[in-house]
């Protein structure tokens, strides 16, 4: 199953591009959301390739597929936070849907 690494992957390579989008739209949040959803957004988006990472490192089909779905609930998390952020008018909507994932 192990068949290449993880920095192979096009999930992983997009789950990084993802992270570094993550953080610079956090950049300009406000500093009191520097605790709040600054670090739940951050969290939330390292979790994708960490564990993309994680579940390819083991040596079965079925690990990997249980780690590929806790990525999955994280761009759920980001994709909440990103709403809760629109609510909070802590930046645009447009903006905003640079870093919105496609869950579906």
């Amino acid at each position: 199953m192990n068949k290449g690494g993880y920095k192979d992957l096009i999930a992983w390579k997009k789950a990084m591009e993802l992270v570094a989008a993550v953080y610079d739209a956090t950049d300009v949040f406000p500093p009191h959301e520097m605790y709040g959803l600054v670090s739940q957004l951050r969290r939330a988006a390292v979790s994708v390739p960490s564990n993309i990472a994680e579940g390819k490192s083991h040596y079965s089909n079925r690990d990997f597929v249980r780690f590929l779905r806790h990525s999955r609930g994280s761009l759920a998390e980001i994709e909440t936070q990103v709403l809760i952020a629109e609510h909070r008018n802590i930046f645009d909507a447009r903006k905003s849907r640079t870093i919105e994932p496609a869950t579906g």
